[in-house]
């Protein structure tokens, strides 16, 4: 219990009736900016308080504290804790770290914001480039100690991909050399398009159980570079400064395939190119095709190209193979096998930390465009066979579900009205795929990315897409964190477990961004302080237990069936910038709720 000191009622009444007053009059300082508002209100307030007359206390049970900072109880369940991810190049391709004083301004500014911690690839190609099982870990001990000297938390991304070639790449970091030089005699190592183009960003999958590696498969290069990520920063595990170990899982770091390289000239909104046609995937294919009664099958060959529109191929256009038995068949191996290397690289995570006080996550991709075209053609080459009648996501949340991860995805922050009409993009209904499936037949809506995984009872975190300073992006993330808003009696229905922006870049810190960005980072708290203990917002980190039992196919794809989606608000209440539900009175009120009960 707190105790407060409020005014008698009679002088209570006569101040707020003043205040009102007040506030009337400087409702057009909104429209000149937060600072200059809450500058006034609390002149305000001061000025309220030197002049107090005596007054009465009572007790409040709204109010808790920890180390100087104050939380509403109930408010706090509603804590949402941001990470801001760190530049790419951050260790460099040498394996050096370059931090030096500008980094750890920056991160002593980033945690005076109130931010919860960082999020930074470890690569693959910095960590074993010298040989096989060869690993330096020291640049990255270097850059945790700093952020433990920062006080932020850490969330590792265990980076098995290229960095170079995908949206937003500005440092080229290859996988290991040695591996590559396998390529050299071996190029089917690599994903393939019908073309016959390699895509060196990341194994082919084709190869996830095939010896080619010094005798080592490529799950298992995977799962000793996991297991020396533990052995190496058990320290930092077990002080309980790493919280979160995102698993790299294909391109980018995301569970899918390269089906858009930028590298190979694909530019938006191509539909991107199935990349199946190394002679490993083949042969699966073949296999596959043969058991199941139609060994004249092949891999598609009238797919299209990368910058191709889904109506001027054979494949996606209205009616297209994509719908044919033949084309379903392709698009549900194409699809599992995807889903499979996902569960073989995460029961080897879930091997490397079990026992650790870490959460796993894997990300999930935001491909909005062509979203709204009957084919979804830039999903199906991704390996997201998502259709108005078939979850191509609930299935990679089931999945999760067994490992006890964490689905991230990602386009938090795209709104429709931003895309282009010819992409035919649909950001907004893929982060809630909340759409009808057909209004015609009356049948029920799609299931949506985050109510599947929240349906298949996992937690779901997530990340912009591209950089935002505006207003606009960061209110659409609050509303995709908190989808029903903040509750006041606690725990909200929907809650997403972590947000992470991208990414720490100069602008970040420029004045306006930056002042903008600690009001985006309070909201994401709903207006409470930053709090260390995350038990107190209902996110403890206990031991990771081991995996469940390995789920059926039949089980798999039983997830594929849409379901209804959760409600979803059409913006946020807790709005950066007061233009939320309630417009810019709204916004004014909460200002002053979070100075007068902070």
């Amino acid at each position: 219990m707190t105790s407060i000191i409020h005014p008698t009622p009679g002088a209570l009444r006569e101040k707020m009736r003043l205040h009102h007053r007040h506030l009337l009059w400087e409702l057009p300082l909104i429209y000149r900016g937060e600072s200059a508002l809450v500058k006034r209100v609390k002149q305000r307030v001061a000025g309220s308080k030197a002049r107090e007359p005596q007054a009465v206390a009572f007790e409040v049970s709204t109010a808790a504290s920890e180390g100087g900072s104050k939380y509403d109880e109930k408010l706090l369940q509603n804590y949402v804790p941001l990470y801001v991810m760190l530049p790419l190049g951050v260790v460099t391709a040498d394996n050096v770290f370059e931090g030096g004083e500008k980094l750890e301004k920056q991160l002593k500014d980033l945690r005076a914001a109130g931010i919860d911690g960082v999020m930074v690839d470890v690569w693959w190609g910095i960590i074993e480039a010298k040989g096989p099982k060869q690993y330096d870990w020291s640049a990255y001990r270097s850059l945790f100690e700093l952020v433990n000297r920062c006080d932020l938390k850490i969330q590792a991304i265990m980076s098995f991909h290229q960095c170079g070639g995908n949206v937003g790449d500005v440092v080229d970091i290859p996988i290991p050399q040695w591996v590559r030089d396998i390529g050299e005699t071996d190029p089917d190592i690599f994903y393939t398009n019908r073309s016959g183009n390699r895509n060196e960003e990341y194994l082919s999958l084709g190869v996830d159980h095939q010896p080619l590696f010094g005798g080592r498969t490529a799950i298992e290069m995977y799962s000793d570079y996991m297991k020396s990520f533990r052995e190496n920063m058990a320290d930092f595990l077990e002080a309980g400064q790493i919280i979160d170990i995102e698993v790299g899982c294909g391109a980018a770091g995301e569970l899918r395939y390269p089906s858009y390289p930028e590298t190979q000239g694909w530019v938006f909104p191509g539909i991107g190119e199935f990349q199946c046609y190394d002679k490993y995937l083949k042969a699966e294919f073949k296999e596959a095709a043969k058991n199941a009664g139609h060994p004249e099958w092949e891999l598609p060959d009238d797919a299209g190209t990368y910058n191709d529109k889904p109506d001027s191929t054979e494949f996606f256009k209205q009616n297209g193979t994509y719908l044919t038995e033949k084309g379903k068949f392709f698009l549900t191996w194409y699809s599992n096998k995807l889903l499979m290397h996902g569960d073989n690289i995460l029961d080897e995570a879930n091997k490397a930390f079990v026992g650790c006080k870490v959460k796993l996550a894997a990300k999930v991709s935001g491909l909005h465009w062509w979203y709204k075209h009957h084919s979804h053609a830039a999903e199906l080459t991704a390996g997201y066979y998502n259709l108005k009648d078939r979850d191509g996501y609930r299935p990679a949340a089931r999945i999760l579900s067994r490992h006890h991860a964490i689905m991230n995805f990602t386009c938090l922050e795209m709104r429709d009205s931003e895309q282009s009409a010819e992409a035919k993009s649909g950001p907004q209904e893929l982060v809630q795929q909340a759409r009808s499936i057909n209004h015609i037949d009356n049948l029920p809506t799609q299931v949506q990315v985050l109510s599947g995984a929240w349906r298949e009872k996992i937690e779901v975190a997530g990340e912009n897409a591209l950089s935002r300073y505006d207003a606009e992006g960061y209110n659409q993330i609050l509303l995709n964190a908190r989808p029903n808003g903040v509750s006041k009696s606690g725990p909200p229905k929907l809650r997403m477990f972590g947000v992470t922006y991208l990414r720490l870049y100069d602008e970040l810190f420029e004045e306006k961004n930056f002042n903008l960005f600690k009001t985006f980072v309070r909201k994401m708290h709903a207006d409470q302080d930053y709090c260390p203990d995350p038990s107190k917002y209902g996110h403890e980190i206990g031991p990771l237990e081991r995996s469940n039992p390995q789920i059926p196919m039949d089980d798999i794809i039983d997830a594929t069936k849409p379901m209804k989606p959760f409600p979803w608000n059409n913006q946020t209440d807790m709005p950066v910038d007061g233009a939320g539900q309630f417009g810019l009175l709204g916004g004014l009120i909460n200002g002053i709720k979070s100075i007068f009960f902070k």
